[in-house]
């Protein structure tokens, strides 16, 4: 009878180690104060007191980046789904007060693509450092049969932390401000529904997006990070409350951010990246559906009550607000002029 190897079964164990030699580097280039060792352990330590905590509360998020990961293994754009990935658990993370301290993530696959795989986690690596977060490990899994051939999945896991008392939302009421930090594009949900409406039109990723982008580059710009800039704003004492923009849009993420008896009136239209409108016209997508699927131009909601003050240390932080609205006293959102939205 022929000897069978693990590498007849589909395996193999050469790969990962080849992996893992590679991400070394960038793993360690990500390393912040508080981090105890590198990769290659069981288990990654991190010393809150070093990183500078007195009485801290952990937060923790796990998050994965959905079907944007059907057009990345499609178009071969492997370098930017790990910036979303560390995006959805860090954003998380950051409007509940807490500081991303790690992160690890899972890979899994049908067969180990070195390179491609390299490339993702480089872009995972690329997140952290925009975050100020350490990547202190993860898990390559390889699992012949149960992908397809190219493809892979993923998903993150973040932990961060605050001191005692600080977490949010806390004293938000009616009459805060509430201010937006823009998206970069779709970010991270509603790609099902693009996927859909591509394929309803006829189109392809290389087709031609109006201002002479392929659809490809267009929507596969990463979730932008709101770390540094959320936590200067924490720190000065300015921020109330925050929602991170993702799947159910405003009127389904806002409200996790308001007391119950409160709710919210945004003043629309404003400007968003034209992919929404593209979208909408494309698909025939109503106002409505749109503004319950996508973030729609609006990645991240603050809210505070100095609304000057809030704006001018954003745009010293480089970021670019705008004032959409404010807290009320009677639940539910309302968004005036989301008809003139997408047109």
């Amino acid at each position: 009878m022929t000897s069978v190897t693990y590498r007849d079964a589909g395996v193999d164990i050469e790969a990962g180690d080849a992996l893992v030699e590679a991400i070394k580097p960038l793993a360690k280039a990500t390393s912040r104060a508080g981090v105890l060792g590198g990769l290659g352990g069981f288990g990654a330590l991190f010393d809150l007191k070093a990183a500078g905590f007195v009485d801290p509360i952990l937060v923790s998020t796990t998050d994965g980046v959905g079907t944007k990961l059907k057009i990345a293994i499609e178009t071969g754009i492997h370098d930017y789904v790990g910036i979303d990935l560390v995006a959805m658990c860090v954003n998380d993370l950051i409007v509940q007060g807490a500081a991303p301290l790690f992160f690890l993530d899972y890979f899994a696959t049908g067969a180990l693509d070195v390179e491609a795989a390299k490339r993702v986690i480089a872009g995972i690596a690329q997140g952290c450092t925009i975050s100020g977060c350490a990547l202190v490990g993860g898990e390559t899994a390889e699992m012949p049969g149960m992908y397809a051939a190219g493809d892979y999945d993923l998903a993150g896991f973040s932990v961060g932390a605050a001191e005692r008392g600080t977490l949010l939302p806390a004293g938000v009421a009616a009459g805060d401000a509430i201010l937006a930090l823009p998206s970069s594009g779709v970010h991270s949900n509603g790609f099902s529904l693009v996927r859909r409406i591509i394929a309803n039109a006829g189109l392809g990723w290389d087709s031609a997006f109006t201002d002479g982008r392929t659809l490809a580059e267009v929507l596969m710009q990463p979730t932008r990070i709101y770390v540094k800039p959320m936590l200067a704003l924490h720190k000065a004492g300015l921020l109330k409350g925050a929602a991170h923009i993702t799947g159910g849009g405003l009127p389904g993420n806002l409200p996790r951010a308001l007391p119950d008896d409160c709710g919210a009136a945004l003043h629309g239209p404003w400007e968003m990246p034209a992919v929404f409108a593209w979208l909408a016209k494309t698909g025939n997508v109503a106002a409505e559906e749109m503004l319950r699927v996508f973030n729609c131009g609006v990645g991240m909601t603050l809210i505070v009550s100095d609304a000057q003050a809030a704006m001018a240390l954003l745009h010293e932080a480089g970021e670019a607000p705008f004032v959409l609205g404010q807290v009320t006293g009677t639940p539910g959102v309302v968004i005036a002029g989301q008809e003139r939205l997408f047109a």
